[in-house]
């Protein structure tokens, strides 16, 4: 896919609910954390990157991953993998891209920030992770 073609669409994702204290980051396309943090009183965690979207549409950039012809999606690292040493958790939470609807993304490069939201903290109350539903999709003001 040439360059000229993809177009690039901010995005964010934002865990809601974070379990306390633990690292959390993207992933990098050479599979070191990127951006890490941490919520220390509950408060949600974003992050934002760029994604290239190309007709089809095909999405592209460091934070994309691919499984398969058609899956797409972005990993957040947790815990260990985020960069915690001291952390009794090294996990990865996989959030699909692939499924967002062609409305919602024209929106997006209209101007504004595609928004995921997901749940960071699973039915046990440790760290969500797998493949993680998103709560929310939407277009925010830059």
């Amino acid at each position: 896919m040439a360059k000229a073609e993809q177009i690039p669409v901010p995005f964010r994702i934002v865990i809601e609910q974070p379990v306390t204290g633990v690292l959390h980051s993207l992933q990098a396309k050479d599979d070191l954390p990127l951006d890490p943090k941490a919520s220390q009183a509950g408060e949600a965690l974003r992050f934002d990157f760029t994604v290239h979207v190309a007709p089809g549409p095909k999405f592209f950039g460091d934070q994309v991953r691919r499984e398969g012809a058609e899956r797409r999606f972005v990993y957040i690292r947790i815990g260990q993998a985020a960069g915690d040493p001291g952390s009794p958790w090294s996990r990865r939470m996989k959030i699909d891209i692939h499924d967002i609807a062609p409305a919602l993304l024209e929106q997006a490069v209209g101007g504004g920030v595609l928004e995921i939201t997901v749940n960071g903290t699973g039915k046990d109350g440790t760290p969500a992770c797998a493949t993680v539903r998103p709560t929310g999709r939407r277009v925010v003001p830059a």
